[in-house]
């Protein structure tokens, strides 16, 4: 009897693998899917803090971009004496307006070399030659040249200063808009409209709808609009907000016109600055003065340049009761010559604004470009 061998059962080749931990799988693929979302979460974060940095970069340029200084000139309405007729005297106070808007001058002082007090553009002009009455023509010239051509209308009422300014050139400034230019900035005049409760009155600012503002102001006057980013296109009235008038100048760095200031004397040029801590830097213009070339300017918050009449600011000063002085160079910080080896005997006052505001505008401009490097 043969011995019988037992088979042998072959092994599963399933049992030859490892048993599959399906617990782990889940606990790598839980583990994976969180990963990815923090990295989604990252990215999302980065790219806020982008954002964000991106939003402080344009906030901080926003406020580079702002002037914060301002320029002012003075000088005697008497210049208007040397002119002949009507057309000329408003025809010089043209060019005058001209050259302080070029350079953007934010302050026009009129000062008058006879004492007199004169603080108001009302009234009648009787003719040049009459005490005080030169100061008021071409502060009410430049007034008006300042004004956008839209609210002319509102504030100058037919007068026989004004009667040859329409044919003066325009300012055309950055606040003497059209129609249809696109600003953030608005010049406009309350009108005399009810609302209703809670709602602002409506300015008219040049534009093809009128403007609600936050405030209810009295009716006539001129404000300066913040015109909101998004407005509603199908609403009757677009809206925006009241601010001051500075603001375009120190938040943008926009040139937004002059104002006109009228002065009894020299000194009161000085005395009666709207500024709280007056002018920080004051420069006199003479050709006895120093070589405007030899001098250099520092960064300052409020600077005013005076200018003389036909005789010169010596004439000014004797004029002025309550100035003790007889050397005008003692008046002020500088005292310059801007233009030396002059081939001129004489060199006219609307000259000489365009003389000096040319020369003194690069010394400007150097101090404080040094001031925004070094910080």
């Amino acid at each position: 009897m043969s011995d019988s061998v037992p088979s042998k059962k072959p092994k599963c080749s399933r049992q030859s693998e490892e048993r599959v931990d399906w617990k782990k799988l889940k606990a790598e693929r839980l583990e994976k899917k969180k990963k990815i979302k923090e990295s989604k979460l990252f990215k999302q974060l980065d790219k806020k803090e982008k954002e964000k940095n991106q939003q402080v970069a344009q906030q901080s340029l926003s406020e580079n971009r702002g002037r914060q200084y301002t320029v002012s000139v003075a000088l005697p309405g008497s210049v208007l004496d040397n002119a002949q007729s009507a057309e000329l005297r408003t025809y010089l106070a043209g060019q005058i307006a001209r050259a302080c808007i070029v350079f953007c001058v934010d302050e026009i002082v009129v000062f008058d070399e006879q004492d007199e007090d004169v603080k108001t553009v009302e009234g009648e002009f009787n003719g040049v030659g009459k005490k005080g009455q030169a100061c008021v023509q071409l502060a009410r010239i430049l007034q008006f040249l300042e004004c956008p051509q839209y609210l002319r209308k509102s504030f100058f009422p037919v007068h026989k200063d004004l009667q040859y300014a329409g044919l003066l050139n325009p300012l055309d400034s950055p606040h003497h808009m059209r129609k249809d230019d696109v600003c953030e900035y608005r010049e406009g005049v309350v009108l005399d409209r009810p609302s209703k409760p809670g709602k602002g009155s409506l300015v008219n600012c040049g534009m093809w709808k009128e403007v609600r503002i936050d405030k209810q102001l009295q009716a006539g006057l001129r404000v300066t609009v913040h015109m909101n980013k998004t407005q509603n296109e199908e609403s009757k009235v677009f809206k925006g907000l009241v601010v001051a008038p500075h603001k375009p100048r120190t938040e943008q760095g926009l040139y937004w016109g002059y104002s006109v200031r009228l002065a009894a004397s020299l000194s009161r040029v000085f005395t009666e600055s709207p500024y709280k801590d007056g002018y920080d830097l004051t420069i006199g213009t003479s050709e006895k003065g120093k070589d405007v070339d030899q001098t250099v300017i520092s960064p300052f918050k409020h600077m005013l340049v005076v200018f003389g009449g036909l005789q010169g600011l010596e004439a000014s000063v004797d004029a002025d009761e309550k100035l003790e002085v007889t050397d005008p160079s003692l008046l002020f910080d500088l005292y310059l010559n801007t233009c030396p080896n002059q081939g001129s005997r004489t060199i006219r006052t609307e000259e000489a604004i365009l003389i000096t505001m040319s020369t003194l505008r690069q010394k400007i401009t150097s101090a404080f470009q040094k001031v925004s490097s070094s910080s």
